[in-house]
């Protein structure tokens, strides 16, 4: 049995079932990790000798029948801006280098008790500040596809690492698209829930009005377990709701007939690569064909989206990022004199130069003089994106459409040019401004072999919408091939020719022709 073909619910099926044992499964992640690490780079740490100690103990307490639940056993990684007891939690920065937190955040808590295997903690952008995971103070992470480009970021090294089968599922973090990026890049599915819906306690915060945990995994069925769990009101975060629709799990329905999903027509334009364009609205196809109702829409503000969200996430993380000094813990200058030489030192030598740009940034922004011109300006703007939205979603069930303009671009070329990386986020950016939930499914291939991602949107509180449409629409794309590793393009299973994906233009008139369904079932170009 080929174990990580698996996915973490049939994983935790067959350790239920006896036909293997949580050891084993953590075993075979660990030896993938060895295998690949060198030159994928998604952990920061491995906790090889931690995780077969939580193996052993989690597969006593099933034998025991305390642990009966879906995920119990399964192998999992932690984004390594969530604190972990006792392990190394460095938000990929020198200036936490050496940081060992005394409690855990509570989304591993409530994984953990749920029967979860903790692996390691994986690579991220600085402070999850960038869309590429190459502002890592620890290297870069690389593509599992293709590893001349990113796996996107900044959760980046969560998706790489459920692509590449080093964990069955991840916890990634989502402040302006951060978990569904990195998924479009990474060909795996991930989460965004709406704001509130999983406590924030024990995550070191970027943006605290946008940063939310989600699931990182192979499949929707996966998303929607992991979310289950994950998903409880935490008094110890002022910001967590209480709700009681959490059964996430009972919307995996093949079923979307009457549901009506709005493509809006400024997704579909400048700057969206032609065969993202075709692969997106060939799914669209697929869920019409499947019974659902899909129009296009204008959604006003959209070119608004990205100005007001870096002002406004820039701006708190100058604030959250000034407990930082050297002080208490982590990172200390060597050579200093007086106290205040001691703070500026420490920090220049701590933080690489993305996370100065946006201290700046946000410290500019909210000085004397520019907190009107700019901060409350993109508040305002915050708030007409919301009310934007809220009429989209008096019409729509689900909003469609791509999670990235392009697929995966090649290593070093964001970097160079920070504002186009910023541009990148346009698809994602509003659903963390108006609090949504928002999932990120695989439905297509570029020309280079590079994964294609379509990205759902729902209203507050509405994540079984959008449950139910991405599981529809994967039971007819079938099974999503993983990646034969170490590879290149032409490893990761034959790439299509440009306009195999369906090259279809309006597809929402009269009379055009939906070609073929799907992205690729068991491995075949479509």
């Amino acid at each position: 049995m080929d174990i990580l073909s698996l996915t973490a619910v049939e994983l935790g099926r067959k350790i239920r079932a006896g036909e293997l044992t949580a050891t084993e499964a953590a075993k075979a992640c660990l030896e993938q990790i060895k295998k690949l690490e060198g030159s994928l780079n998604c952990y920061i740490t491995v906790d090889e000798e931690g995780a077969l100690r939580q193996a052993e103990q989690v597969q006593r307490q099933m034998e025991e029948g305390k642990l009966t639940g879906p995920l119990a056993g399964v192998p999992i990684a932690v984004k390594d801006n969530l604190c972990t007891k006792d392990l190394l939690t460095t938000c990929a920065s020198r200036i936490l280098y050496n940081f060992k937190p005394t409690y855990t955040a509570e989304a591993v808590l409530r994984l953990q008790e749920a029967g979860a295997v903790i692996l390691g903690k994986t690579n991220m952008d600085e402070f999850a500040m960038g869309s590429t995971t190459e502002t890592s103070a620890f290297g870069a992470t690389r593509n599992p596809w293709n590893q001349e480009y990113v796996p996107g970021g900044s959760s980046g090294g969560s998706c790489a690492a459920v692509a590449a089968g080093e964990c069955f599922y991840a916890l990634g973090s989502d402040t302006g698209g951060s978990i569904r990026q990195p998924s479009s890049f990474c060909g795996v599915t991930g989460i965004k829930p709406t704001y509130g819906t999983v406590s924030r306690y024990g995550l070191i915060a970027y943006g605290s009005s946008l940063d939310q945990i989600g699931p990182v995994a192979k499949d929707v069925t996966d998303c929607a377990a992991v979310l289950e769990a994950l998903a409880a009101h935490d008094p110890k975060d002022s910001t967590s709701l209480q709700r009681e629709d959490t059964d996430f799990t009972s919307a995996l329905v093949d079923d979307v007939r009457g549901l009506r999903i709005g493509i809006p027509r400024d997704y579909l334009g400048e700057g969206l690569a032609p065969e993202v364009r075709a692969a997106v609205l060939q799914a669209a196809l697929v869920l019409r064909q499947k019974g659902a109702v899909v129009e296009e829409f204008d959604l006003s503000l959209v070119e608004y989206a990205i100005p007001a969200y870096y002002v406004i996430a820039s701006a708190e993380a100058s604030s959250n990022l000034s407990r930082f000094d050297g002080v208490k813990y982590g990172y200390r200058t060597r050579e200093y004199e007086g106290l205040h030489s001691m703070y500026k030192k420490s920090r220049s030598e701590g933080f690489g130069p993305e996370v100065k740009r946006r201290i700046m940034l946000g410290s500019f922004v909210l000085s004397s003089g520019y907190y009107d011109a700019y901060y409350l300006k993109a508040l305002r703007t915050k708030a007409l994106i919301k009310q934007a939205f809220d009429r989209a979603f008096e019409k729509y069930d689900v909003i469609l459409g791509p999670a990235a303009p392009t697929t995966a671009p090649k290593l070093g070329q964001s970097l160079s040019d920070p504002l186009k990386m910023y541009l990148g986020d346009i698809y994602t950016i509003s659903a963390n401004l108006a609090g949504l939930p928002g999932m990120t499914v695989p439905c297509g291939w570029d020309s280079r072999g590079l994964p294609i991602g379509l990205q759902l949107l729902g209203d507050c509180f509405k994540e079984k919408e959008i449950i139910r449409a991405g599981y529809a629409y994967e039971q007819e794309r079938g099974p999503w091939q993983a990646p034969v590793l170490p590879g290149g393009a032409d490893q990761g299973g034959p790439a299509p020719e440009p306009g195999e994906l369906g090259g279809i233009g309006r597809p929402f008139e009269a009379g055009v022709k939906t070609g073929q369904k799907g992205g690729r079932k068991n491995g075949e170009t479509v």
